[in-house]
């Protein structure tokens, strides 16, 4: 039996040669104020991919208005493309691998701030049913979006179909009691999840130069009641695998709808606000904590994954490997320490290298202002610090 790999070692995703195995998770950057790159969104990804990263990911580029989380979030449009450029080229000068995170928000999407209606399966005061229509653009939203990560240089393109957004929440059986096409069983709520895939990978191969990667990030299980579980994520994932357009998914979890810690673990940050209080649950950290239900994905495919949730050491990214992941994600950890990669790299066998970062999650409560670690400082404050080779 082979040994397993080297997480410092390079890594070909899809048609992309990283170099080494360990990618940066999309997390809100609250870096756009005018919804466009700025040197601040720049710095943000340039420290860790200084810091050693073999990609890094920017998070939530919407594929229309309408389909942010919030309305300072950039949204894929010829007018980004410049700045977009600026910032894959600022991480090409580090050496790492850049991946642009697509997608539309459906039920989480913030109408008010967006000055757009909230699209979702089911109609709700805070969000109408999306028609046909509204399903065959934000399909061809996702593509053009592909279009202009392509223009603007970067390596990959991560399709969100995670986290109950437009189409997590096609999927869940909780968010989606339709009875039309796209909704009832199984495989017609996963149309809209495989839709979107294809039409990406559809632009990806004719306008990509045969250089761009394409991902998925997939929820395993919502952590709600009623929600997506385990089974039946594997089996869209299957069909995913199946449909051959994915180079690889990075396999995560919870609602940011419902549930939000159910993604994260540790504490939980606002559950003393009454307003906060249903969804803000709290769940134990521990290395690895969605280890469990990805082992049931990698004994069932045979593509490419990611491990993500609880990679903060050297000892958790060699089990990654040894359980047989092509791949592991990091967040927090590398929003506390950008420099973290290269300590772990120098410190060897010796695994005497460990996170500052104590999971109170504190650092969620400033994703919409300006996102950092509340140990360490916002990103702009550690931009001279020398993040070593």
């Amino acid at each position: 039996m082979d040994s397993p790999p080297n997480v410092f070692s390079p890594a070909k995703l899809g048609p992309v040669t990283l170099r080494n195995r360990i990618i940066k998770a999309a997390t809100f950057e609250a870096a756009t104020p005018e919804a466009l790159v700025t040197d601040d969104l720049i710095t943000y990804h340039r420290l860790p991919a200084a810091g050693g990263l073999g990609m890094t990911t920017v998070a939530y580029l919407a594929v229309s208005p309408g389909g942010r989380t919030q309305g300072k979030q950039i949204w894929m449009r010829p007018e980004a493309v410049e700045g977009l450029c600026r910032l894959t080229e600022a991480i090409h000068a580090e050496g790492a691998a850049i991946s642009a995170q697509i997608a539309h928000a459906g039920p989480v999407a913030d109408a008010k701030s967006n000055g757009a209606e909230a699209l979702a399966p089911m109609t709700h005061k805070l969000f109408r049913a999306a028609t046909a229509d509204d399903i065959a653009e934000i399909v061809a939203g996702h593509a053009t979006a592909a279009r202009f990560a392509i223009d603007s240089g970067f390596d990959a393109v991560e399709v969100h179909l995670g986290h109950n957004y437009f189409c997590s929440a096609f999927l869940s059986p909780l968010l989606n009691r339709r009875d039309d096409e796209f909704g009832g069983s199984l495989e017609n709520r996963a149309k809209v999840a495989r839709r979107v895939v294809e039409a990406v990978r559809r632009v990806v191969d004719e306008h990509g130069g045969g250089r761009i990667a394409v991902t998925a990030k997939l929820n395993m299980a919502d952590g709600v009641d009623g929600g997506i579980t385990v089974e039946e994520s594997l089996q869209t994932a299957k069909w995913l695998q199946d449909d051959g357009c994915l180079d690889a998914i990075e396999l995560t979890a919870g609602s940011s709808l419902v549930n939000p810690m159910y993604m994260f673990r540790g504490g939980a940050p606002g559950k003393d606000v009454p307003a906060m209080a249903k969804i803000m649950r709290e769940y134990p950290f521990y290395d690895a904590y969605l280890l469990d239900d990805a082992r049931l994905f990698r004994a069932e495919l045979t593509m490419p994954l990611i491990l993500l949730g609880g990679i903060t050491n050297r000892e958790t990214m060699d089990l990654a490997m040894a359980e047989g992941f092509e791949f592991v994600a990091m967040g927090r950890a590398l929003l506390a320490e950008p420099d973290l990669l290269n300590r772990i790299k120098a410190d060897g066998d010796a695994h005497t290298v460990q996170s500052v970062c104590t999971h109170t999650n504190d650092c969620m409560m400033t994703i919409y202002s300006h996102t950092h670690c509340v140990l360490t400082g916002a990103p702009d404050k550690l931009a001279a610090a020398d993040l070593g080779g």
